[in-house]
């Protein structure tokens, strides 16, 4: 099969396209012929080695978490899922080698998903990983409804803007702070957009003058800004920065969920949760995606067309 893959680590640049053999399927497990890849920023991190202590790698890589395409085998034991249908997968291993940016990928029945009609491959293949860190982040806030004011951290980017959804579908008053460029599409979200950086508690009061009751950080670096607004007994996550856990929050380590994946995908169907697209690459391009999700120029979600 036609995979990308890299031999060490290194840079995106390392990416290589090349001849893999087909991955075998292991009992519980299907063989997902990819349609569509989507880029993450782990993604480049493994590659650069900064989960090294974290997870054990086998080179070979191929890298890539989220997929979309149709089943094209199963292994013994999965009445659930049939050869031809349509799926979804966070394809997280327990070890760092066979992912998704190839034209098969075999991923646990348990991280998979039935994609609903009228989802597109591209949102399918965005969702994953991103929708289900939101959505694990919001039930970690127990959960958010409408007596809430949440601070999201980074609420227009890949993770944000799916939590700033799901807060505002919870009947939560939502706050989040963004690039000016990306004010108006968070308040075409149903967000108050603040800017970042310096002043911040301020202009979160200006909004919440008792502060608010949570705050979802998916950045980091913002635990100071975090606390200054938070009420007394407030709750908080991180999905950036395991030192929440010392000031009272959770930090939020995302896992592979094929129902909870599913209710997402329902979402998407039903027209209540939109995935933001920022373009799409052939598969023999996507070191030029991990190098723009790397280098912070998407907005919205980076797709590899593995079919291209």
């Amino acid at each position: 099969m036609r995979a990308l893959s890299y031999s060490a680590y290194g840079d995106p640049g390392s990416l290589s396209l090349t001849e893999l053999p087909t991955p075998k399927v292991a009992p519980g497990a299907v063989l997902i012929q990819v349609h569509r890849a989507a880029v993450n920023p782990v993604d480049w991190k493994l590659m650069a080695g900064g989960l090294d202590g974290m997870i054990d790698v086998v080179f070979p890589v191929v890298p890539g978490w989220d997929v979309t395409g149709t089943v094209a085998a199963l292994g013994p034991d999965v009445p659930e899922f049939q050869v031809g249908q349509r799926v979804a997968a966070y394809a997280r291993k327990d070890v760092v080698s066979g992912g998704t940016y190839a034209e098969y990928v075999a991923v646990p029945a348990t991280s998979v998903a039935a994609v609903p009609e009228g989802v597109s491959d591209e949102a399918a293949a965005g969702l994953p990983l991103a929708g289900l860190t939101a959505l694990r982040s919001l039930e970690a806030l127990d959960p958010l409804g409408p007596g809430d004011t949440v601070l999201i951290h980074a609420a227009s980017g890949g993770v944000g803007h799916l939590a700033a959804q799901l807060a505002v579908a919870a009947g939560a008053t939502v706050l989040g702070t963004a690039s000016e460029a990306n004010h108006e599409r968070l308040r075409a979200l149903g967000v108050t957009p603040l800017s970042y950086g310096e002043g911040l508690p301020d202009r979160v009061r200006e909004h919440a003058p008792d502060g608010v009751t949570a705050v979802a950080d998916f950045v980091g670096g913002v635990l100071d800004d975090t606390l200054a607004v938070l009420r007394p007994g407030g709750r908080h996550v991180s999905i950036a920065d395991p030192g929440v856990a010392e000031a009272g929050g959770r930090w939020i380590w995302v896992r592979p969920d094929g129902a909870r994946l599913a209710t997402l995908l329902r979402l998407v169907a039903e027209g209540s949760l939109r995935v933001e697209i920022d373009r799409v690459f052939p598969l023999a391009e996507g070191a030029e995606a991990l190098a723009l999700s790397r280098d912070g120029q998407a907005r919205g979600k980076l797709i590899i067309d593995v079919t291209r």
